[in-house]
């Protein structure tokens, strides 16, 4: 899955497992457009369905993490009649469910601004370790438009009150605030990024693959529902299941014995 290095997309898989999508186009602060939309739809589809890959890392290559939408993009836009919006806006939508929804844990690795979409796609991801340089925008209003389709998983990220006040006043706020917010969830020194960005790599690989898919699919299936029995019941049938599962075998037995899992590799 390795693309060319002129690709505005750079995908790399290494022997662990550890998936890197790179945003390649830092002379344009790696805006996105249709067609890069459409390839990183591709490539988070790719990745959700290949047993090999344990997680994935979203990164970007520049000065900026995202601009959000290209310019020219945006310009083209502004012509198209409503049924022509209406398909690029849902490619847009499409993209970031494919990314909010990979089974895989997914980390975001943002080391500057990060404005507009941008802020989409660090809200879809499991896990946002930025720089101190980090800033982020929800701009959208400046150009008279609103941000739509990110805004379930930005008002999941940040909650109903900060997203009234980030909606509409498009305030620039840096990786500090952002991390009150919730949508970071950890602030290094730009130095201290890779490294941070590792420990966490090292962290997640430490564990179970198939039982980090289930646990990010469980927070999915009970948030927000009520406590009930049928709640309860479905909760109970999934512990049962994983206890016994060659994993959850696996996991028990090398605790219980003192040695590493059969999944855990340096």
């Amino acid at each position: 899955m390795t693309k060319l290095s002129n690709d505005p997309v750079l995908v790399d898989i290494d022997s662990l497992g550890v998936a890197t999508v790179t945003l390649n186009n830092p002379d344009k602060h790696n805006a996105f457009d249709d067609e890069i939309i459409s390839q990183l739809t591709q490539v988070f589809t790719d990745i959700s369905e290949n047993e090999k890959v344990r997680l994935m890392v979203l990164a970007a290559n520049g000065k900026s993490f995202c601009a959000g939408a290209d310019l020219g993009w945006m310009k083209r836009m502004a012509n198209y009649s409503y049924q022509e919006n209406l398909h690029d806006a849902n490619g847009l939508a499409n993209m970031l469910k494919a990314l909010n929804f990979i089974p895989q844990p997914t980390i975001a690795k943002i080391q500057g601004a990060a404005f507009g979409g941008a802020v989409g796609l660090a809200s879809c991801c499991d896990i946002v370790i930025a720089s101190e340089k980090a800033s982020f925008s929800l701009s959208e209003v400046k150009f008279g438009l609103i941000p739509a389709t990110i805004s379930p998983y930005v008002v999941s990220a940040i909650g109903i009150k900060a997203a009234r006040r980030y909606f509409q006043t498009a305030e620039r706020f840096f990786a500090d605030k952002a991390q009150q917010l919730g949508l970071v969830d950890e602030v290094t020194t730009p130095e201290a990024l890779n490294a941070s960005v590792d420990k966490m790599i090292n962290t997640l690989l430490a564990n179970g693959p198939i039982a980090m898919r289930q646990a990010k699919q469980l927070v999915f299936d009970v948030a927000y529902k009520n406590i009930d029995q049928n709640l309860i019941s479905e909760t109970s049938k999934r512990i049962a299941a994983i206890r016994i599962s060659e994993e959850g075998q696996e996991g028990l037995g090398s605790f219980f014995e003192k040695r590493s899992p059969n999944w855990h590799k340096e």
